[in-house]
């Protein structure tokens, strides 16, 4: 069956760095976009960055642009989130998802697959 795990959170002092990964099996990662979501505590879920099935396109969040870099590694099946200069609001639950469709879609209803997540905690 499908499965995205996702690993890497953790507690940071802020201006710290956590690089996320996220290990697909299942079906052919390859032909996949790939995209990172996250969800604070009250907060809605929202798009955080996207990667196209090849890598060559990526498209961010404005509030993580600059900081956060999301990349994939198709021989291996895992997509990564590198995230510098980690801020206090970057605190969330952090998940990974896969989609058929274009890694320019920012609408969690466009994805077909979930992973559980990953917590990250940014301290002041």
């Amino acid at each position: 069956q499908v499965q995205l795990v996702e690993s890497g959170g953790g507690l940071v002092q802020a201006g710290g760095s956590l690089r996320l990964s996220c290990a697909a099996s299942g079906y052919t990662f390859r032909n996949y976009a790939m995209g990172w979501f996250r969800q604070a505590p009250g907060k809605e879920r929202e798009f955080v960055a996207a990667i196209s099935w090849s890598g060559s396109t990526t498209s961010y969040a404005n509030f993580v642009k600059g900081r956060f870099t999301i990349s994939r590694d198709n021989a291996n099946n895992t997509v990564y989130l590198q995230m510098n200069s980690l801020k206090p609001e970057d605190t969330a639950v952090y998940a990974c998802a896969a989609t058929l469709g274009s890694s320019n879609y920012v609408r969690d209803r466009d994805y077909n697959y979930w992973g559980q997540g990953t917590q990250v905690t940014v301290s002041s």
